[in-house]
């Protein structure tokens, strides 16, 4: 895995020397009230920084989370690469957290199979538009089920878009398909509903700020959450 992330640097770089004028570049920030990802609760408020850049469908991006209350809350560096076309889209992605893991240190570059914080993942999907289908399974790193063997761990998800109001918004559903001790199921079991509404607040007539409120509700784990935040970006 290490090797793919880094032929997909060079690969990105070598693309900046033949091509730059067509190199799109994405720097954001989201500032949130607290960190539900696919229905899990995974930290209090925080700061969710991404940088990435995008070639003809290609893209290779960084994605963080550092707590901004919680000292205890667990740090998250990802790396993801990806390719669509058209509707269609594939991708690995490579999770990293300081903490939880297999390894008590926190190490970034361990690696082992039974001693890594990281968790490997591909996914599958596509965008018809009016909704879109995801797959995502773990096919390496920290992610077992309770007797030790690999989990391969997959949740699914269908996401709608829609325009209300002039407020722009998308409901999810998700589903863990198998057990899996990092999403705590013991078979299928729907783990995320989700209505997230988004609105840009324009600042002066080059700059706005996306604002979003979101509705979390977890059936598996009985748990339900309401998320506010914003987006910076230039």
């Amino acid at each position: 895995m290490k090797r793919i992330v880094l032929l997909a640097m060079g690969l990105v770089m070598s693309m900046t020397t033949f091509a730059q004028d067509e190199i799109e570049t994405t720097v954001s920030a989201d500032i949130v009230s607290s960190y539900i990802w696919r229905g899990q609760d995974l930290g209090s408020a925080a700061v969710q920084p991404t940088l990435g850049i995008a070639y003809k469908g290609l893209s290779l991006s960084a994605w963080g989370n550092y707590g901004l209350v919680d000292t205890n809350d667990a740090k998250e560096f990802d790396l993801t690469l990806a390719y669509t076309i058209g509707g269609f889209n594939v991708g690995i992605s490579d999770y990293w957290f300081d903490r939880g893991g297999l390894d008590p240190e926190g190490r970034y570059f361990k690696y082992d199979a039974h001693g890594t914080n990281h968790v490997f993942e591909a996914n599958v999907g596509y965008d018809f538009g009016f909704a879109s289908l995801q797959w995502f399974t773990n096919f390496a790193g920290n992610d077992y089920k309770v007797n030790g063997k690999r989990a391969y761990s997959s949740y699914v998800e269908v996401g709608v878009p829609f325009k209300l109001a002039q407020v722009e918004w998308a409901a999810t559903a998700g589903a863990v398909v198998s057990e899996s001790a990092g999403y705590g199921t013991t078979g299928f079991a729907v783990t995320n509903l989700s209505l997230k509404a988004t609105k840009d607040i324009k600042i002066t007539d080059s700059f706005s700020i996306p604002v979003f409120g979101q509705i979390v509700g977890n059936p598996c784990s009985q748990k339900a959450y309401l998320v506010f935040g914003f987006t910076l970006r230039p």
